[in-house]
Parts: structure tokens; sequence; C-alpha cells
């Protein structure tokens, strides 16, 4: 007889098209993971609306957080200082965008019961390892950049008393922290994320307010999808702004951040409802981010375009000598353009708009890399228990993604200066982008997949609007790759680039394949049998664990 969630999940739904050697590259999926979840799960609650919205408000909260981290707050200050408002409409795109993501992500953890590193190691047979090492790639690339946010952070505040290096070792404190929040349950973490968020909000709020941007200017910036007068470095821009935005640990952060509320999955009006309210949440979440994300990005545009314009080409050494700022050497003796940064970002505001502008711009960047600490350290061990079925005490896994993140970052922060340090954060940037693939084409995957989510499968439109969507984003991606591997400029650099394009491409190109499959293009499979035949794709409850 069918079990518990059969009705919604499809179990024993034959998938059509799909011949019997094409599905052995797919495990079958067996019941959701037996493994505890790490938070409490918290009732549905009663009644409806606010109430109800209530009952399922946080995990979109937490997730949003990976669009505020140090690198997405980098990649605004630059898009403004280089394309003043101008791509705006850039960046409320990749926001939809993410979106987008963000929800066929917590529709597969409602629907199923399961989170997307869990589904891959159910259904991957070959390349399971191999994307498990991509996606913990991404989340210590993700962690260095906040641990290089709070090393500035600390650096701006003590007026460059504390070393960057000294900066670096304080991060050790976060493992501490989160330790101690972290036994306090899930509502109250879910309490101290939306007080970081707050932070963000007013301290980039108030240098919003003290900078006073043209508001027609960024309406127009916003809406009106061209850039005039645009050239390379813009286009780049752009292209990075999507590279930031989009994080793919946060794809699997979200599916698993929804199981901690209670979801009757054999009640399809109960999980039409919850994935209502997850979207309604996200969507407030990421709304939240946008706004926060806009405030840099006018803030920069106004301080580095408007600004030096309006001081008839007054440069900024001159300007920060006048206001007897300890920062002033950082910046050239001409009137040639400054080459901004989260650390000189800072000090611009310190010199123009008072030393208040400056310690208020690093308690945001210090909001912004605690917080993102968190949510990659739970990525991490959500990765690591669902493509391995390893589970590690959160002391463990928090020690070994620092640990990993903070030897390179020490290093530099050691041996070299403030430029290269801040300047790590293109290359983490870049790194991640080329780990995008590995979680925008199996959540496409999976959720196409009528056998795994039933009734909740995608539909012929998002199939292909998905596709598409994903498509172009890691093709904006590569370009951004390409870009920043070409400015090497090392005969040897591009001979290894070239070896580790055509085996990424390659991998791509092998989970591309099972994708199209998993929709149903059986004829890619050169040994398919006939379209008529059907196969189970789900095994029964009772064959799961024999």
């Amino acid at each position: 007889g069918k079990g518990k969630g059969e009705g919604v999940r499809g179990r024993g739904k034959p998938l059509r098209g799909i011949g019997p050697k094409a599905q052995s590259h797919f495990y079958p999926l067996p019941l959701p993971s037996p493994y505890p979840y790490p938070f409490e799960t918290r009732g549905r609650g009663k009644g409806k609306g606010l109430r109800k919205l209530w009952a399922f408000s946080g995990p979109g909260f937490l997730m949003s957080i990976a669009y505020l981290d140090p690198g997405n707050i980098e990649s605004d200050l630059q898009s403004g200082a280089k394309a003043g408002f101008k791509l705006l409409w850039v960046l409320m795109g990749a926001t939809f965008i993410g979106l987008l993501l963000q929800r066929l992500s917590s529709r597969l953890g409602v629907v199923t019961g399961m989170h997307l590193a869990e589904v891959c190691h159910r259904q991957y047979r070959v390349p399971r390892v191999v994307l498990w090492l991509m996606v913990e790639l991404a989340i210590i690339g993700s962690d260095m950049q906040e641990v290089i946010g709070c090393a500035i952070a600390f650096h701006l505040l003590s007026s460059g008393r504390i070393p960057l290096w000294g900066g670096v070792l304080i991060t050790i404190l976060d493992t501490f922290v989160f330790l101690f929040l972290d036994k306090y349950g899930l509502r109250k973490l879910e309490a101290f994320f939306g007080l970081l968020i707050t932070v963000m909000a007013i301290t980039f709020g108030y240098e919003y307010v003290t900078v006073r941007p043209d508001q027609g200017e960024l309406l127009k910036g916003m809406f009106l999808p061209y850039c005039e007068g645009c050239g390379p470095v813009q286009l780049e821009q752009a292209v990075g702004i999507v590279g930031a935005v989009i994080m793919p640990h946060n794809i699997y952060l979200h599916s698993a951040l929804v199981k901690s509320r209670e979801v009757d999955r054999s009640s399809k009006k109960e999980v039409k409802e919850a994935n209502k309210y997850f979207f309604i949440e996200s969507s407030m979440a990421l709304f939240v981010s946008f706004l926060i994300n806009v405030f840099v990005v006018a803030v920069f545009a106004e301080a580095f375009l408007r600004t030096h314009q309006r001081r008839g080409g007054e440069c900024h050494h001159d300007v920060c000598n006048a206001t007897g700022s300890p920062h002033s050497h950082l910046f050239p003796v001409d009137n040639q353009t400054l080459q901004v940064d989260i650390y000189k970002g800072g000090v611009v505001l310190g010199c123009f708009f008072g030393s208040a502008a400056l310690y208020i711009w690093a308690v945001g960047i210090l909001a912004a890399g605690q917080s993102s600490t968190m949510t990659g350290t739970y990525s991490g061990q959500f990765v690591m228990e669902g493509f391995l079925n390893l589970r590690w005490s959160r002391f463990a896994r928090v020690l070994l993604t620092r640990s990993l993140a903070l030897t390179p970052t020490l290093l530099v922060a050691v041996f070299q200066d403030v430029h290269r340090l801040t300047g790590m954060n293109d290359f983490l940037n870049v790194l991640q982008s080329m780990q995008l693939p590995f979680a925008l084409i199996p959540i496409l995957t999976f959720t196409s997949m009528p056998a795994l989510m039933g009734d909740f499968a995608n539909g012929r439109l998002l199939k292909a609007g998905g596709g598409l969507l994903i498509l172009g984003v890691c093709c904006i991606n590569m370009y951004l790759v390409v870009v920043y591997v070409s400015a090497l400029n090392s005969a040897w650099l591009y001979a290894v680039a070239s070896l580790l394009s055509i085996t990424y491409l390659a991998f791509v190109g092998y989970l591309t394949w099972l994708c199209l499959i998993a929709l149903g293009m059986s004829g890619l499979y050169p040994c398919s049998q006939d379209r008529t035949d059907t196969t189970v794709l789900i095994e029964q409850p009772g064959e799961a664990d024999s």
C-alpha cells in the first residue's frame, strides 16, 4: 500500500520516456533522511493570514543573508563607483532571478522532506563526490570573503590599530559565538539574524540619508534597462553583479531550512499552503536585501561620481588631508580615478561625510560578515551530511570550514597589504560563479521530475523558462571567469586554466545531459528503449531500506 506522503510525492509513479539504462545513472530515492534535523521543528500553527505567515517566517530571512555578504557589498560599491546608478536594473533583475531559484529550492524541501544535498546523494550515481567537493569549495570561498570583511571592519573601527592579520584572528571567536547562540534554539537564532539584518539596514540606510543621492537618477537606473555610455568595464561589472547575488550554496541551504517547519506531506493542501507562505516570506526577505544593496550602490554612485564632479576634480587625497584622516596615504596624489573596495570605500565616506559615516560603514560590514559566517556554517553542515551521509558535530564542522578559510586569508594579511587582501574578493567571486551550475542544474533536474515532486513538478513553461534562465546565468558567469583569466597575462596560467576548463565543461555537460534525460528526453541516451517504456524512479517505501 501507499506510504505517508505518497499522494503528494508520487511514490511509485512512473516517469515516462526514460529507459532503464538511462535511469541507471540515478539512484532510486528512498524515504526521507533518517537523521534528525539539527533544528527543532516548529508546529504548523493555527489560523490564517499573518498568523500563519509568522509561523512559516524565518528560513527566508536566513537565506537572504547570502544576498548581503561582504562579497555582495563590494560588488554594490564597485557598481556605484564604476557605473553610477546605471546598473541598478541589473541588480533588480539578478535579485528576481534569485527569488525564482529560491522558490524551486524551498519547494523541493517542502514536497520531498529532503534537502537538495540529500536528493543529490540518492539520485546521482556518479557525480555525487565531485558535486560535494565543488559545493564545499564555494562554501569555503564564501567564508573567506566573510573573514576578509570582518578583518577590514575591525581595522577601520580601530583606526588601523588592529592590524588586518589581527582582525582575521579575531574572527575565530565567531565559532564560539555561533555555538553559544545555537544552544538556545532555532527561533532565537532566527531573531539574532533578524537583528543583524536590521543593523545592516540602519547603518547602510544612514549612509544613504547622509549622502542624499539623486532620486531621479536612482529610479531611472532601476527601471530603464539601458546603460548609456557604458563600456567593457561596466559590462564586466554587470556580469559581476549577477555572479555575486546568486550564490550556489544558498540553493542547498534554503531547501534544508524549510524542513524546520512541520508539514503534513500526505495532504496536498498543506504542502501547497506551505509553498505559498514560504514564497511570500522569501519575497519579503529578498525585497529587504534588495533595498539594502540599493543603499550601497546609491551611496557610492553619489560619493565617487557626483561628489567628485561637484568638487571640480579635487582629488580624494587633498580632501582626506584636509579632514585630518589617517588614511589619506591610500589615495593617489593626482586626479587619477580611485580603485575602490570595501576598505577604501569606508575611508572615502569618512573623508567626504565625516568620521561617523566611516564607523557606521564598518559596523555594517561587520554585521554582514558575522551573519554570513553562520549561514555558511549551516550550509556546510547540510551539504556534508547530505552528500556523504556523514554526521559531524557543529563545532567540528565550524572548525574545519574556518580553518580552511583562515589559512590563506591569514597568509595574505601577514605578508601582503590591504590591497591584496581586498583584491581576493574578486577572485572569490569568480570561484563561486564557477560553482553555480552545480546547484542550478540539480535543482532544475529534481523539481522537474514528476516521480519525485508529484503534482508539484515544474510544468513545461517553468521547465523551459528555468532551463533558459539557468543557461543564461551560467553563460554570464563563464564570461566573468574568462575575463578574469584573460587579465592574468601568464602563459602557464592560461595552459592550466584551459585544462581545468575542459574538465569543468565536461562535468557540467554530463550534469546537463542527466538533467535533459530526467526531463523526459530519453532520445539523448544512445541505448534508450522505446519511448513507451516506463520505469519507476522512486522505490516503494517497503523497498527503500532493503
